[in-house]
């Protein structure tokens, strides 16, 4: 292989002697704006060459470009452990991570698309009447003074004004204060008078009210080529609206016809209502002006929650539906609904399901004699100085959606605003997908286009992007933290996309993940155009489509951890298929490895149903799901996987074994072999433990027999130290200056936090003390800095020990340091972690039976890591449990003995049900895109 000394830096990305983490003196150069795909095993070093080592030095160099305050920390920020890096880029990192849990942040303001909406409705927004549908406008001078030379030369008009606004004066000292200002006449129920003799007339007694009187301000022609006449009528106009405390009225006499009355204002109103004038402010949910003022912009309130009050929408009023009017006490609320109902033609024997949302409306806010749902909770709201009422209110109180805002998290007068006939509430509740055809369609005035095209170009630019990586499912007011890493992770791609940056370094961890293979030709496409741009992608990535569409692979191997961390192949997919014995990924790539997939499907009679589920964008579905088999639900991404399993079905099982969950899932029932199961356990994505101290041999219960190892050494005896004072979690032996932790935070205000190795122990965790107590030559330290696959070398004569990080080994993740901070863990990683906590022996107890639900657990996994993988969930299958997997990839989804795909889009388009079966029964059947894909993994299996 050429030496990378003799590449121009110019052209490539030029790393010479890596040796981050695992990696072993690796020589590599990526060519510059080109399109790379990092792969390998999990924990082979793709991560510490593309992360660790490229990121960390673009984001060095970009710190030393900074100010001083940030320089100061550039000393403490460590290069990366290589001899060179030459022609390195602007680094923008995109990882899986979801960086934010406010719960003000959405989809919308992380793209920026919301910004620009802001902008677009302030500028060019229509204020609509909800009275009379009239747009609100308000006058100006200019706009009065334009209206009078609308008419032909010579029209004769007055100029006048209300007086009525001056109340509380007696009419008398109205007039005279005219008469000082040098007023002479006004109008009296439509005829001038003087003012002199109005007062003659009052002082006789004639009765007069202000509110019949005008004030006469000016008469005047129409007098286009007059200058002067025109400033004259400009300042007559400017003194009513002054006088008439923002009104003007314009009347146009002709002799013999019918005077032209017209009347303005300088007020921001209409049909009787001020409206606020659209502006930026208006539009913001985190601003206190533009707010919602009841759920202050979060778009959640606590109040009567329809779900506790009616749980059973399959009843009718009749039936009972309403739980709070079961009791004869509370009969007498629904009486006046039954007696009216032929009157009011209210369908009482139809269920609530089924019932219109104006049906919906009378029953919640009653109509004529009946006093609706809203009414009865208003009484009891006015009794609660009584403790049964406060009961009986606590019992249907939870989370909903604000009433004022519908969730939108605005004020309502901003949805009076529209532009095109969509408000901003409208488009922000639309999916994404509908939001990109609203905005590539929509209809304005050439003086809108004037001012708004530029805004328009940002939006549907975003909006174009975020549809193409697959998540145009989406809304806009969607909260950041609900989304999957895998979406978050595609938002700010797409969000790079949108401001076009070039010249940059992008470096992406796996994209693709939470992708249907449908959808991730659309991925390509995006990254293709990031290249195009001029930028260079660099993409930690296992799938083979995206493989097949990078001008070069870098593959690290051959194994992971210390067995790892050497450039294998670097080459076009073509040259790799021609070389299958180089690495792991050239088998797999070239078809001479293969996933098996299983001879023969587990059969199964007991199972656990969902009946007329309605979650999100589920459409009352009922689904089966069996028990003692491996299931897999797929879909294209939106379709309703997720909220099928996380909001129905799990929730749902934990109330009927006991438990308490806060999720009230939205289904009619759930019935089955309930007793069949003992408990449900959701082996998620989310970050082991509770702190940055956790790590996985402390969570598979490892790190006991461990501390407790060292405690019985000699010199721990002699000293008298416990297992306490191995453990990095309390006070004793562990170092105090960073509690254990090894790293030092330091908060860089505007930048993410950056984390420094601690001073006093230099990364060891503890006391110095401590660190003398040593088992075969290693301290406790140096056990935590140990690989998995180490350890178990190691620690081969500790029974106790071993079963304990076994499972970890089978796993996969015999890389991974014992001691290595949850934080630094991905989300696959994770969730590995905690699938070796229940392969661990005597965690599961013999009799127990558990229903293990995983969310996409291939993430982060090479083809060879996804074998073992299902090996481990399988074992679990054979002792007796159950295992529910969301999942993509088709690798899993062919060795499952049961297949439930949804769809068959994405969004409003999903939520049914496409498929229940086996496999090999869904590629006869060919419905849905999950059989076209699977038919193919099949035929190369």
């Amino acid at each position: 292989m050429q030496s990378v000394d003799q590449f121009n830096p110019k052209d490539f990305i030029i790393v010479k002697g890596a040796k981050v983490n695992n990696l072993k003196s690796v020589d590599v150069a990526i060519p510059r704006n080109s399109f790379v795909v990092v792969t390998g095993v999990s924990g082979s070093g793709k991560s510490s060459l593309a992360f660790d080592t490229l990121f960390a030095e673009g984001q060095r160099m970009y710190v030393e470009s900074l100010s001083s305050y940030a320089r100061q920390f550039l000393g403490r920020m460590e290069k990366p452990e290589v001899e060179y890096i030459r022609g390195i880029c602007p680094a923008i990192a995109v990882e899986q991570k979801v960086s934010t849990k406010n719960p003000r942040s959405t989809v919308g303001t992380t793209t920026e698309i919301y910004d620009y909406l802001k902008l677009l409705f302030a500028r060019i927004g229509k204020t609509i009447s909800p009275i009379s549908g009239q747009e609100v406008a308000k006058s100006s001078v200019t706009d009065i003074v334009n209206y009078i030379y609308s008419f032909d030369e010579g029209s004769r008009f007055i100029v006048s004004c209300p007086l009525g606004l001056q109340e509380g004066r007696a009419i008398d000292v109205v007039l005279k204060l005219l008469l000082q200002q040098g007023f002479t006449r006004v109008i009296l129920k439509g005829e001038i008078v003087y003012i002199e003799e109005l007062l003659n007339q009052i002082e006789k007694g004639e009765k007069v009210v202000l509110d019949d009187l005008e004030m006469l301000i000016d008469r005047n022609a129409v007098k286009k080529g007059d200058e002067e006449n025109q400033f004259r009528i400009a300042d007559s106009v400017q003194t009513a609206l002054f006088e008439g405390r923002g009104e003007c009225k314009i009347e146009f006499v002709k002799r013999g016809e019918k005077s032209i009355i017209k009347t303005f204002s300088d007020k921001f109103e209409a049909d009787g209502m001020l409206f606020e004038e659209p502006s930026v402010n208006l539009f913001s949910f985190n601003n206190p002006y533009g707010a919602c003022k009841r759920c202050e912009g979060f778009g959640k309130v606590l109040g009567i929650d329809e779900d506790l009050v009616i749980p059973d929408k399959s009843l009718s009023i009749v039936d009972d539906a309403i739980i709070p009017w079961r009791t004869e006490t509370m009969k007498k609320w629904l009486k006046p609904l039954l007696d009216t109902a032929h009157e009011t033609n209210f369908p009482i024997f139809r269920s609530y399901s089924e019932l219109s949302v104006d049906e919906k409306d009378i029953l919640w806010n009653g109509k004529g004699k009946f006093k609706g749902i809203n009414a009865f909770f208003n009484h009891l709201e006015s009794k609660k100085h009584k403790i049964q009422y406060r009961v009986m209110l606590s019992r249907y109180r939870g989370r909903t959606t604000c009433p004022d805002c519908h969730g939108s998290r605005l004020r309502k007068d901003a949805s009076y605003v529209k532009v095109d006939g969509k408000s901003i509430v409208d488009v922000v509740l639309m999916p994404i997908a509908e939001s990109e055809v609203f905005f590539n369609n929509i209809q304005l005035s050439e003086h809108d286009h004037t001012i708004a095209d530029r805004l328009l170009a940002e939006i549907k630019n975003r909006l174009k992007y975020m549809n193409k990586v697959g998540l145009g499912y989406l809304t806009l007011n969607r909260l950041t933290s609900t989304l999957s890493g895998g979406e978050y992770q595609r938002i700010k791609l797409a969000t790079s996309l949108g401001s076009a940056l070039v010249g940059s370094m992008y470096i992406l961890d796996e994209p693709s993940i939470g992708l249907h293979p449908r959808d991730t030709q659309n991925l390509i496409s995006v990254l293709l155009e990031l290249k195009k741009l001029g930028n260079t992608v660099i993409v930690v990535e296992h799938e083979e489509e995206v493989m097949k569409a990078a001008d070069q692979i870098i593959d690290i191997g051959p194994d992971a951890g210390t067995y790892g961390g050497e450039l294998r192949f670097q080459g076009t997919i073509q040259e790799a298929i021609d070389n299958p014995d180089i690495s792991h990924t050239t088998r797999y790539l070239s078809g001479k490895a293969t996933i098996p997939t299983p001879e023969k499907r587990r059969e199964w009679k007991e199972f656990i149903q969902i009946k007329g589920a309605r979650e999100n964008n589920l459409k009352n579905v009922d689904v089966k799901f069996p028990l003692g088999t491996v299931t897999c639900i797929t879909g294209v991404s939106g379709s309703g996987k997720s909220t099928l399993v996380k909001k129905c079905l799990t929730p749902a099982l934990l109330r009927a074994l006991g438990q308490h969950t806060d999720e009230k899932p939205k289904i009619d029932q759930i019935d089955g072999n309930i007793s069949s199961i003992n408990r449900v356990e959701f082996v998620d994505q989310n970050p082991i433990g509770k702190s940055s101290r956790s790590n996985p041999v402390t969570y598979v219960k490892a790190y006991d027999a461990i501390r407790e190892l060292f405690s019985k050494q000699e010199l721990s005896t002699q000293r008298g130290y416990k297992p306490a004072f191995f453990s990095f979690n309390v006070d004793g032996g562990r170092c105090e200056a960073c509690q254990g932790e090894g790293t030092t935070k330091i908060e860089m205000q505007f930048m993410a936090d950056i984390y420094l190795p601690c001073e006093s122990c230099n990364s060891d965790r503890f006391k110095k003390e401590i660190l003398d107590v040593k088992y075969k030559e290693k301290s406790i330290s140096d056990i935590l800095h140990m690989s998995v696959d180490e350890a178990v070398a190691f620690f081969s004569d500790q029974k106790k020990i071993i079963q304990r990080l076994q499972p970890l080994l089978d796993v996969g993740l015999g890389y991974v340091q014992l001691g290595q901070s949850s934080n630094t863990l991905s989300g696959g990683e994770a969730q590995r972690v905690k699938l070796a906590s229940f392969l661990a022996k005597g965690t599961l107890k013999e009799s127990e039976k558990v229903l293990f639900i995983f969310d996409e657990p291939t993430t982060g996994l090479h083809f060879h890591d996804i074998d073992k993988l299902m090996k481990s969930i399988n074992a679990l299958i054979n002792k007796g449990h159950s295992a529910i997997i969301i999942e993509h990839n088709v690798e899993v989804i062919k060795t499952a003995d049961w297949v439930i795909d949804i769809g068959p889009e994405g969004g409003k388009n999903g939520g049914t049900i496409v498929f229940e079966g086996k496999p090999d029964d869904l590629i006869k059947s060919k419905d849905g895109y999950t059989a076209q894909y699977l038919q193919s993994a099949m035929q190369n299996a």
